[in-house]
């Protein structure tokens, strides 16, 4: 799990796939932005050692108006060291459905009830997975590259780019919630699903071997 943050403050979450390749959000960047990193903290504070972003891989489907494709890999500038507290996480190795009333979990240092203040310790909770058709009926879009959750508890505003883990993988990019209402929305919390864009996601970790600077 990793901060994602923008002129130090902490914006989005994201989480490391391999030792130089963090995924998060897309909406998590906007033109202009330098983005910094910060690994293997559970409380955040000004002295956390940050690592610079080198190139911001946007997919090149994604959609802002729509969040569709709501995901982007950062490529850091440096390699970063295996640790106890600084580990990559495993994504799916082919595109999955994961069943709905799957019991999963979702962190962030985002806020913890709507209009709150991020939180400076990193947070857990267990959601549920619900029917992806169910899912698209409420929010009355068509697609088949998000992963929804409902119920009580989930993400918040700072939660973005964090991943949804089933199983210990993780499957899902947080994406997007009925807005303004953390606490008891009333339609589905909304992931990209990971699995749908494992081609483009591999073509980037085994591809990228040259310098870039964006």
């Amino acid at each position: 799990m990793v901060s994602v943050q923008k002129n130090g403050t902490h914006t989005c979450g994201g989480f490391l796939v391999s030792e130089q390749f963090v995924i998060t959000a897309a909406h998590c960047f906007e033109k202009g932005d330098k983005l910094t990193v910060v690994v293997g903290a559970h409380e955040l504070n000004r002295n956390s050692p940050r690592i610079a972003v080198k190139f911001y891989h946007i997919h090149p489907g994604y959609d802002s108006a729509e969040l569709l494709n709501d995901i982007m890999i950062l490529q850091l500038n440096k390699t970063i060291k295996y640790t106890k507290t600084i580990k990559s996480i495993s994504i799916p190795k082919k595109d999955m459905n994961i069943k709905a009333n799957s019991k999963c979990s979702v962190a962030g240092w985002g806020a913890q009830k709507t209009s709150g203040s991020a939180s400076e310790q990193l947070m857990e909770v267990n959601v549920t997975i619900i029917d992806n058709k169910k899912c698209q009926k409420k929010w009355g879009q068509k697609t088949t590259s998000w992963i929804c959750t409902f119920g009580k508890g989930g993400f918040c505003q700072g939660d973005s780019g964090g991943p949804l883990v089933c199983n210990g993988t993780a499957v899902g990019v947080v994406s997007f919630n009925e807005e303004n209402n953390c606490d008891k929305p009333n339609v589905p919390n909304v992931y990209t699903r990971i699995s749908k864009f494992l081609t483009w996601i591999n073509a980037i970790l085994k591809g990228v071997k040259q310098d870039y600077d964006y």
